[in-house]
């Protein structure tokens, strides 16, 4: 019962040698030369013999050779012949594969699978959000899957290869929240007013650069003007869409870093099927995206898990890792679990799921095994006694170990009861790992009377624990 990364889970990724290290011009002149120069017989039996060494670890890997081909191409003042063999070899030269997981795999995620079929009295099948770690330790999220029940069982089931990746498209944005974006960087100024103003109501990421295009020449051109336009064209962009091939498994998905604010990684995804008002489903999670730099929590929405979109989060509780959503709207209001001030487990509250402001703290760290830092694993789980905040604190030796809260029903800024002792801790062989002395998960879910937890070990593999809802309900301390 035990889930581990997979050097061999790879991707091929565009690949500008050179590019991003010093300002020297692009080498992807001279390469393109280079391969020019070669024989049509050498190229023929070189694009052969790549295909059979790498063909079977894609998909389709002629189509995206001959893609990253034609995307250097044009950068050239050599006109190529573009043939099928000059293609992949042209391609395979600007082309890197990249291990997803040959670092680590860890903070999952559990949810009830979209595709229930094929299973026996008792079971569950469950979906997985897995944070995979690669080369420069750069985060992307990979998904698998697993059943549960009857009694204590707990299978992965096994994650199919080749990888593939999504199509990536526009965002689509509202121009009230465009706006709320550009308050939240403090930049709603005259120009980037009059280009909010130059926006339909509804816009996608490319419209911006007709916006700006309609907005006064008078502030377009002023010496300043230069960071506005820079930061409304990176907003705009930092929303996408990502869509898959529905023929797919779902353990054969992976979401990869797109817009610069997360060129470094995309971490520890928090899943939740979130049922609408109106009873409508869909698959909402907050995923921390860094740039190396700063973090920011973004928004990531599915009707499948096949296609996605993702969207900047505004307000003051969006500005920091670890936001967890809930099920459902209590009252007309949109819930999350945050951690904005990096140490204390607060509770924040959205009219549309968007825009975050803090509405209270609710756990402040109370016992040793939680005195550095609290946070949520995951989303609250409804129950009949209240919602159940699995939680994880970080005590001395940077020891991260997983507790849990439970919240009033109605009012979920009350806290009701709370573990004193942790649920779960690194002990012998579950202390070692990428980074030692760490259990964390991103969110589990209550089957058949049991509370399913699957978990990190050690920032490096993934585990799955489970318990008695009701033993571990009794367990909690009740609140003063």
């Amino acid at each position: 019962m035990e889930l581990l990364p997979d050097p061999s889970r790879v991707v091929a990724r565009l690949f500008l040698p050179g590019e991003g290290v010093t300002p020297k011009p692009s080498r992807a002149g001279a390469i393109v030369r280079r391969i020019l120069d070669l024989p049509e017989s050498r190229i023929a039996a070189e694009a052969a013999a790549i295909l059979q060494e790498f063909g079977p670890r894609h998909p389709d890997l002629a189509a995206e050779l001959t893609r990253h081909a034609q995307t250097v191409a044009f950068r050239t003042a050599v006109p190529p012949r573009m043939d099928d063999g000059f293609n992949v070899v042209l391609g395979a030269a600007f082309t890197a594969e990249h291990s997803v997981e040959a670092a680590a795999l860890c903070n999952p995620s559990a949810f009830a699978h979209p595709d229930q079929s094929g299973l026996a009295e008792g079971e569950l099948r469950l979906a997985l959000a897995l944070r995979s770690i690669g080369e420069g330790h750069v985060s992307s999220i990979g998904f698998a899957s697993a059943i549960i029940g009857p009694g204590r069982a707990w299978r992965f089931a096994e994650r199919a290869k080749p990888l593939v990746q999504a199509t990536i498209g526009d965002g689509v944005w509202s121009r009230v929240h465009f706006r709320r974006a550009l308050e939240s960087e403090g930049r709603l100024n005259q120009l980037s007013s009059a280009v909010v103003r130059a926006l339909p109501d509804e816009f996608v990421s490319s419209d911006i650069e007709t916006a700006i295009a309609a907005a006064p020449a008078e502030l377009t051109r002023r010496p300043e003007a230069h960071r506005d336009l820079e930061l409304m064209r990176t907003l705009a962009w930092s929303a996408y869409s990502a869509v898959f091939d529905p023929d797919t498994r779902l353990s054969q998905r992976v979401l990869l870093p797109v817009t610069e604010g997360e060129s470094n990684g995309i971490e520890d995804a928090r899943f939740v099927p979130f049922v609408d008002e109106d009873g409508s489903v869909e698959f909402r999670a907050s995923y921390t995206a860094y740039d190396g730099r700063s973090i920011a929590p973004r928004l990531l929405v599915s009707p499948d898990l096949v296609s996605f979109t993702t969207h900047r989060l505004v307000g003051s509780a969006a500005e920091n890792k670890g936001m967890a959503f809930f099920p459902r709207a209590i009252d007309g209001t949109q819930w999350a679990l945050t951690r904005t001030d990096g140490e204390n487990i607060s509770i924040a509250r959205s009219p549309d799921g968007l825009s975050w402001h803090d509405v209270a703290v609710l756990h402040t760290p109370a016992e040793l095994w939680e005195v550095i830092q609290l946070g949520n694993c995951g989303s609250p789980i409804e129950t009949d006694r209240g919602w159940l905040v699995i939680t994880h604190g970080v005590g001395p030796m940077r020891r991260y170990a997983i507790g849990a809260l439970l919240l009033d029903l109605d009012d979920p800024t009350k806290v009701i009861a709370r573990l004193t002792e942790p649920l779960l801790e690194p002990a012998g062989e579950y202390r070692e790992g990428y980074v030692p002395n760490v259990v964390y998960s991103c969110g589990g879910v209550v089957h058949d009377g049991r509370l399913w937890l699957p978990y990190g070990v050690g920032d490096q593999r993934i585990r799955a624990a489970t318990i008695d809802l009701a033993e571990l309900l009794d367990a909690m301390v009740p609140s003063a």
